[in-house]
């Protein structure tokens, strides 16, 4: 795993390496609209990485069905996730503590049947999926 905050590169840099759709969410902090992601409804064994660094953030085992039209998982990869309370000061945003890729945002206290009584949402473009044992 990448250490915190060592994927470092120009805007140049990662508008090169990232499709248009990944730039305006992982670089600019957008959003993907809910139901159109590829990772909403998948459900293989396996890790979730960045998809702009490769790092790891979930395991498939800590993903859920929420309902809200996005990925949901109830916890990261220890280290791999950064929290940051948005300006408004309503929601906490999720960054790949790696290279601080917009990933989404958190939730606590909404009474899903998880350990940690948390949604990550996360965007499905923020994210790479590698099956296990492959």
């Amino acid at each position: 795993m990448a250490a915190p905050g060592s994927v470092e590169k120009s805007e140049e840099d990662w508008r090169a390496i990232l499709s248009p759709e990944q730039f305006r969410i992982l670089r600019q902090k957008g959003t993907e609209y809910p139901g159109t992601g590829e990772y909403d409804k998948l459900f293989g064994e396996g890790v979730y990485q960045c998809a702009g660094c490769g790092t790891p953030l979930y395991k498939s085992t800590t993903k859920f069905n929420s309902g809200c039209g996005w990925p949901a998982f109830f916890e990261g990869l220890p280290g791999a996730i950064n929290r940051t309370a948005d300006p408004d000061g309503r929601r906490i945003e999720i960054t790949c503590a790696a290279c601080g890729g917009h990933l989404g945002h958190v939730f606590k206290g909404e009474g899903f049947p998880t350990p940690t009584d948390e949604r990550h949402c996360v965007n499905s473009i923020s994210l790479k999926f590698t099956l296990a044992n492959s």
